[in-house]
């Protein structure tokens, strides 16, 4: 599978749901997901989270293809902390601008979010 959208359309076949079930599930308009379809947009970081786990796949899989859809990586609730400029380089090589750019919004999104949680404290 090539694109993001076809491995989302795997798994939403995969599941037996239609389309338009996922994206009233999922609170995504039919509009956005034709967008992604025709490669016009991608889906956030956000949406992308969501649909990994509501498919209880990895975030690696859902963006880039790698690896298997079912080794999904569960986020551990104690501290952890990542420099995006620290990551492997080997890891990042093989990576698009894109790509690597999505990588860093994820890792800085899941910062915000465990500052949200310790704020809750």
């Amino acid at each position: 599978m090539q694109s993001i959208y076809q491995r989302i359309e795997h798994l939403i076949e995969s599941r037996g749901m239609t389309k338009k079930a996922f994206c009233e599930t999922l609170g995504i308009s039919t509009g956005n997901f034709g967008d992604w379809k025709r490669g016009k947009t991608t889906p956030s970081t956000n949406k992308l989270i969501e649909i990994a786990a509501f498919f209880s796949v990895s975030l690696d899989w859902l963006i880039i293809g790698r690896g298997s859809p079912t080794n999904r990586v569960k986020e551990a609730r104690g501290e952890y902390e990542v420099d995006p400029e620290s990551l492997d380089p080997a890891l990042m090589s093989g990576l698009t601008e894109h790509e690597k750019e999505f990588i860093r919004e994820y890792i800085e999104f899941s910062a915000y979010r465990k500052d949200k949680r310790s704020d809750k404290s």
